[in-house]
Parts: C-alpha cells; structure tokens; sequence
C-alpha cells in the first residue's frame, strides 16, 4: 500500500527563502552565528568575542543576516542584541546539522575531493 503525503506548492516566494538561507550558510562565520542565536539572543560584542572575530566583521555579517530575514534586532537602551527571527529556525538549523553529519561530515570541506 502506498501512502501519499500531500506536498506544499513550492512558489517563487520559497525559492528565493531557500536562496537565502543557503546564502547565509555558505559562510563559516554566519552559521556560527546563527548556530550560537539558536541556543539564546546575544549582544553584538558578546557573539564577537564568542566566536574570535572583530567588531566589525560582527555587525557586517549580522546585517547579512538581518538583511536575509533570518535574524532580528532587540533594542535594549543604548544597546541591541540580536534572536533568531523566527523561532522554528532553531530546531530546522538542528535538523540540518544532523542531516549534514549523517550524509558525509567530510564532503565539501577544505579537504574535499568530491569536486
């Protein structure tokens, strides 16, 4: 017996988030960061010190981030920090991870030969 799963209508709109989140990721530095906002927000200083970049590459790569819908700024006082702008983002990005574990940790590295 087979059993049919209805399927979403994938629209322009879901390719272009797709497109998005995929452009995030392609960077060592934005994965990082949103890997680190999934477990809690943070300020800006504090995730740059976390993960050993500068200031400036911080805001850089959190207004990509913020640019590609994925992150949202909390204006506290003087100050702002950062959360995943939606809150399923954290078990998708968890479920990513362990989906690239499980195919081949090594693939696409600096070391790959796959290419």
């Amino acid at each position: 017996m087979t059993v049919e799963v209805p399927r979403e209508t994938v629209t322009l709109t879901h390719i272009a988030a797709l497109a998005r989140l995929g452009h995030a990721l392609s960077d060592e530095t934005r994965t990082r960061i949103l890997l680190t906002l999934r477990e809690a927000p943070a300020y800006p200083s504090d995730l740059a010190d976390a993960l050993g970049v500068s200031r400036q590459v911080m805001s850089n790569q959190l207004a990509c981030l913020r640019g590609c819908g994925l992150v949202e700024s909390v204006p506290d006082g003087r100050r702002v920090w950062y959360r995943l702008a939606d809150q399923r983002l954290a078990p998708a990005l968890g479920d990513l991870l362990g989906l690239v574990l499980a195919v081949d940790p090594g693939c696409c590295g600096p070391e790959c030969t796959c290419a």
